[in-house]
């Protein structure tokens, strides 16, 4: 009995220990470590045609498509040879959960990445998903210094959806202005307005029209159409077969529609999480949004179909960006036989609510919220006059970044850095007249931040009202840093804070890092505060953000690790 008692013991351990190495190997092929070594600089590029200084990653804009599996670390050596200009990247839709000082907010996370030298960032990418990375340092995003991150399932695992291909798609806009031509205007008196963008971009591709361009010139190279930079971009497709496209926005101002002549699309996820299958024609899409679409090539295969984008939101001065959907073996440069689709009404807000409120959690994959929150916040977005210049505000107060990033100086204790007072959490809910134009006297322009207990719920109500152009209220997408949101609501009008919680979707809302606000009206957020560090969240448009549209929250300091020595070197940073 001793040794048959000994031998299952031997063998029980043996099992025990081969079972230990299994896992051990198992979680060593599922978490990989992906590097990456990128070089920053300018280039001349001509996107629509028209030759410009871009910011290109490796030779390339937009920049290399990071592809992973969850949980899998990503490093990025990022060298800076812009020469004369600092960078920073930001990794938009990755919570940076343990890594709250690579998340890549200037001003907010780190310093700057100085000219000539190399700043490793490191993350994982802890869930399956579309996302994307782009500049964060003034408005360099808008240069062309963007991409995508795909996040795939680990192996053995699928998705809640079939489809035969898997392409990606960003949709932008594009201004002949270089960045520090419209930040200069933005901050002049009298104020100088960007203007509206010359171009769409369909993935890095668009065509302007060279004859009208205002400043002649001798060089026939300015505007060229026949540079193989703009010819259009070309989707590939085999007759029958089903699409999983993911479509993302990194427009600098513009709200977008696309579509796909003749298609029908079926939307299945968006920022990452499944959503409950709805088909659209026009896709309404947001900067900072991602979407996946699945679509079928089931038309008649024998000619080719547009790919458009256009403004929406906006009174539109900007061509529509064009592509072709090709059916194999069409020949790819053959155009379609018919004019492009008629874009939908710039100004009709109703199909943009509609789709807003048709995104659902898909069933299986639901993230209940808290049933209540701990804390509300309301946010008025407004457009101010400060000491001359024009700004955009949230509660009358205009977002100013400080020289001192918030996490260090939050971290180690640096109380100067930024106004230790907290900006406020509302605003006169029964006097203002968000339909009209307000003389908003009391606006002020600071830095201070929302400090969030940890692990708390809060409701963030985003309300909408009147710029100070008469009859006009702007589509602005907010985006959450370090967190995603469950989208509670959204409304028409004034939020009414004792009848419209009422209305809460607390079954099935879909979570989401950015979120259009529609004009005249409001949209609801909920979220918990369990992610240490200091996180922005900011208007998308890159000159509403520039203007002073953000704020800052602060949670769980305490808990957020030792940080790296290389976010530091700026303001009171220096020599910790």
């Amino acid at each position: 009995m001793v040794l048959i008692s000994e031998r299952i013991s031997r063998v029980t351990f043996l099992l025990c220990l081969l079972g230990i190495i299994a896992l051990l190997n198992g979680s060593a092929v599922e978490a990989r470590i992906r590097r990456y070594k990128w070089e920053v600089k300018y280039e001349y590029r001509s996107p629509d045609c028209l030759k410009k200084l871009v910011i290109t990653i490796n030779g390339q804009t937009p920049g290399p498509t990071i592809r992973a599996q969850q949980n899998d670390t990503i490093i990025v050596e990022l060298t800076n040879s812009l020469l004369t200009e600092n960078v920073a990247i930001h990794w938009h839709g990755i919570r940076q959960i343990g890594t709250p000082w690579f998340d890549g907010t200037e001003g907010v996370t780190q310093c700057p990445i100085l000219p000539g030298t190399t700043f490793k960032y490191q993350f994982v990418v802890d869930r399956p998903g579309t996302y994307l990375y782009h500049a964060h340092y003034g408005m360099q995003r808008e240069a062309g210094l963007y991409g995508s991150i795909i996040v795939a399932l680990p192996d053995g695992q699928s998705e809640p959806f079939t489809y035969d291909y898997d392409r990606n798609i960003i949709l932008n806009d594009w201004f002949h202005k270089s960045t520090y031509e419209q930040a200069a205007g933005l901050s002049s008196i009298p104020f100088q307005w960007v203007g509206e963008p010359q171009s769409l971009l369909i993935h890095g591709r668009g065509r302007f029209n060279c004859t009208s361009l205002t400043v002649p010139t001798l060089d026939t190279g300015v505007c060229n159409a026949t540079n193989p930079d703009c010819s259009p971009f070309r989707l590939i497709v085999v007759p029958g077969k089903i699409y999983r496209l993911r479509i993302s926005s990194l427009t600098a101002l513009s709200a977008l529609s696309f579509q796909i002549e003749g298609h029908n699309m079926t939307v299945v996820e968006a920022d990452g999480h499944y959503v409950e299958p709805f088909a659209v024609q026009n896709l309404f899409i947001y900067s900072g949004e991602t979407y996946s679409v699945l679509v079928k090539a089931d038309q008649d295969p024998t000619r080719n179909y547009w790919i458009t984008s256009n403004v929406v939101s906006r009174l539109p001065n900007t061509p529509p960006g064009l592509g072709i959907f090709v059916y194999y073996p069409n020949h790819p440069r053959r155009s379609p036989p018919t004019i492009p689709p008629a874009a939908p009404a710039w100004n009709n807000t109703r199909p943009r609510m509609a789709q807003s409120q048709a995104i659902k959690a898909l069933q299986g994959y639901i993230h209940t919220p808290p049933s209540l929150s701990d804390r509300v916040i309301v946010f008025l977005n407004t457009q101010n006059t400060i000491n001359g210049n024009v700004r955009w505000s949230v509660n009358n107060v205009s977002f100013t970044l400080p020289h001192t990033p918030y996490l260090i100086a939050l971290k180690e204790n640096l109380t100067h850095a930024f106004d230790q007072n907290p900006p406020p959490e509302g605003y006169d809910f029964v006097n203002y007249d968000i339909f009209k134009v307000q003389d908003n006297k009391n606006a002020t322009s600071g830095n201070g931040i929302y400090r969030l207990n940890f692990n708390s719920t809060v409701d963030i109500i985003l309300q909408n009202a009147n710029s100070m152009n008469p009859n006009n209220s702007e589509t602005h997408p907010w985006h959450l840093h370090g967190h995603d949101f469950w989208v509670l609501g959204y409304g028409e009008g004034k939020f009414d804070m004792f009848n419209d919680p009422k209305k809460y979707n607390l079954v099935n809302p879909i979570m989401k890092n950015t979120v259009p606000v529609h004009p005249y009206g409001w949209t609801a957020l909920r979220f918990k505060a369990d992610n240490p560090g200091a996180w922005a969240f900011h208007c998308h448009i890159e000159s509403h953000f520039y203007m002073g549209m953000g704020v800052v929250f602060a949670e769980g300091i305490e808990k957020v690790g030792k940080l790296p020595s290389s976010i530091m070197g700026c303001g009171e940073t220096q020599g910790l």
